[in-house]
């Protein structure tokens, strides 16, 4: 059984990208098990001089969970057509941990939003910033969930849309093949 772990790019409690997470959790294949991860909003801005103190409690919980996990699913906003700060910052407090947690796991990005893009612009650097960790990065197809407040149900976290139901189930399916190509993660 491979272990999702779903992580949320936006830290609004109504946000798009965590509708979308919470779908993903219901379309996963079989053999796959979705695992919600402590939302990035948590953990306190990365600093060594709070590093070189000890490790955060939150960082340590957080950082516990995803090697708690065998492969990554980014449900993620685009901000200023690059990553979000919290995302960011969650990636950098576990590219500090030796061994990496983050490297050879297989990852996939989903962007969301209301937009007509779908966050394109956010996958390049999302995507450099995962494999200077090493990361497995399915890297196609892209899922860009344009026009969302359309297609997803905040409040009941699940997709509205059928074709774009198929699409995120099909692109499920698929990463779970990709994770097995990488040593049945």
């Amino acid at each position: 059984m491979t272990k999702l772990g779903i992580l949320e790019g936006s830290l609004r409690r109504a946000s798009l990208s965590r509708a979308a997470g919470r779908a993903a959790a219901g379309l996963v294949p079989e053999g796959m098990q979705a695992v919600a991860l402590p939302n990035p909003g948590t953990l306190p801005l990365f600093n060594q001089d709070v590093l070189d103190e000890g490790m955060p409690d939150a960082v340590g919980a957080f950082i516990a969970a995803v090697q708690g996990v065998d492969a990554l699913l980014i449900v993620t906003p685009e901000y200023n057509w690059s990553i979000p700060g919290g995302l960011k910052n969650a990636i950098d407090w576990l590219s500090r941990k030796t061994p990496s947690p983050l490297a050879h796991m297989p990852v996939a990005i989903w962007s969301v939003s209301p937009g007509l893009l779908g966050g394109a612009r956010v996958h390049e650097g999302l995507r450099n910033t995962l494999l200077s960790q090493d990361m497995r990065v399915m890297a196609k197809p892209e899922v860009q969930i344009a026009g969302a407040k359309g297609k997803l149900d905040v409040d009941a976290g699940r997709v509205t849309n059928p074709d774009t139901e198929a699409f995120l189930r099909g692109h499920l399916s698929g990463f779970a093949t990709f994770c097995n190509a990488w040593g049945g993660a």
